[in-house]
């Protein structure tokens, strides 16, 4: 099994770990509201940015990958906010299966 090494001192960037809370809007939809579930420490690393134009528009997507330190309940689904920036989780995992960090990937949003 090969170990990934991460320098600790690299996961210096303060997010907000968000979970979605849903709020009936008496309509028969939803309101979504992010609620804090804890502060991590992370590093943001860009991977790829798209562009494609449909319905008239250009749509654009960034993508990134943050590690933060391991903790339960971190899933897709959640977001890191932090630095006037929202990034939606796709996926979490453990880079090398050592139980030190998890990396998330994850998406650019509108905060």
């Amino acid at each position: 099994m090969r170990t990934t090494f991460l320098d600790p001192g690299a996961l210096r960037t303060e997010l907000s770990l968000q979970a979605a809370e849903l709020t009936d809007d008496g309509l028969g939809g939803h309101i979504t509201a992010w609620q804090e579930v804890a502060t991590v420490f992370g590093l943001i690393e860009p991977l790829s940015q798209t562009s494609r134009f449909g319905a008239g528009q250009v749509q654009e997507e960034n993508t990134h990958r943050i590690t933060i330190r391991r903790r339960d309940g971190v899933a897709a689904g959640m977001r890191l906010a932090g630095q006037a920036r929202a990034f939606d989780i796709v996926t979490v995992h453990d880079p090398d299966e050592s139980g030190r960090y998890l990396m998330c990937r994850v998406k650019e949003v509108e905060p």
